[in-house]
């Protein structure tokens, strides 16, 4: 990793933020956070509120030298904002085009790690009603129903019982028609516990275990609940961990992604771990992962913001 000292090198910065996605919010709380740390470090950096692709255009005219890029979500993630930025030659931090794409595709992502033989929890494609009826007698109950492209836990539902099928695949269908995927529901225990290892520059972070304020780690219990909670480190033994992030470092260089981002796994009742997705664009709120374990490793919030920024020269 180069070491810059100079804020000056990054030249001007623009934070992008807010978005279109259903994941808006989201973003405006971490792009306000990444705009105040660089700041903080001297960094001529300007948040700015994108609402629209056709604000990107003019990024170059503005004398923007390159961009952090927060837009957490449809757009912002999954590959279009990263292709008008590539073409405008703008260097950002994060995943290319391909890769971008690929993680958002939870799909496309496990089917990956599904060929080179990851674990991943058993899945299915729902296009009907009758299709998720189907997934039932496949999986038993409870099952997952989620889109298979949204973050955030956008549209997921943990399916008990035949009543609420319906009702689970309209959520995640959503008013776009997005792809829906059922899968095999891992049980995490009386906590209903989750896990993340988060990627940074080459590098796997400390893995976070995730007791959700609630059944599963949804939207309430990533952004609004003061109930969930966050352990880090994560419980396990030295060995347990390392094996761990060595897999969650396969797991992210396999769909070719860079820089940063996070996998997210479940871990089996014999301790083995599931791999559930790939996020791209992590949050960077009071709330979210990867600055709770770049802090764990020594880092503050500002020197991983700083990093990333690094990551573009």
């Amino acid at each position: 990793m180069s070491a810059v000292t100079d804020p000056k090198a990054f030249g001007k910065v623009a934070v992008l933020m807010g978005g279109w996605s259903a994941e808006r919010q989201v973003s405006l709380w971490s792009g306000a956070g990444v705009t105040r740390a660089l700041l903080e470090k001297g960094v001529d950096v300007h948040g700015l509120d994108i609402t629209e692709p056709a604000q990107l255009f003019a990024l170059k005219q503005q004398g923007y030298d390159r961009v952090f890029n927060i837009l957490h979500g449809t757009g912002g993630e999954d590959g279009t904002v990263q292709a008008i930025l590539d073409l405008l030659g703008l260097p950002y931090p994060g995943s290319g085009v391909a890769a971008s794409a690929i993680a958002m595709d939870k799909l496309a992502t496990k089917r990956i790690w599904k060929a080179e033989g990851l674990p991943t929890p058993d899945f299915r494609v729902l296009e009907s009603v009758a299709d998720a009826q189907a997934a039932a007698r496949h999986f038993g109950y409870p099952f997952i129903i989620k889109p298979a492209a949204d973050g955030s836990s956008v549209g997921v539902t943990k399916v008990k019982s035949a009543g609420q099928i319906e009702q689970a695949f309209t959520n995640a269908l959503g008013d776009t028609g997005r792809a829906v995927m059922a899968e095999q529901f891992i049980d995490g225990g009386e906590t209903h516990a989750e896990y993340t290892c988060p990627v940074l520059r080459g590098t796997a972070l400390p893995v976070i275990r995730i007791e959700p304020d609630g059944e599963f780690y949804d939207y309430h219990a990533k952004y609004l609940s003061d109930n969930t909670r966050y352990l880090c480190p994560a419980g396990l033994t030295a060995e347990h961990e390392k094996s761990i992030q060595q897999l969650c470092l396969k797991a992210f260089a396999l769909a070719g992604c860079e820089d940063w981002g996070r996998v997210d796994f479940l871990m089996a009742a014999d301790g083995k771990p599931q791999l559930l997705e790939l996020n791209t664009l992590p949050g960077m709120t009071s709330h979210s992962l990867v600055p709770m374990a770049a802090k764990a490793r020594g880092m503050s919030y500002a020197d991983l913001c700083w990093s990333l920024m690094e990551a573009t020269l």
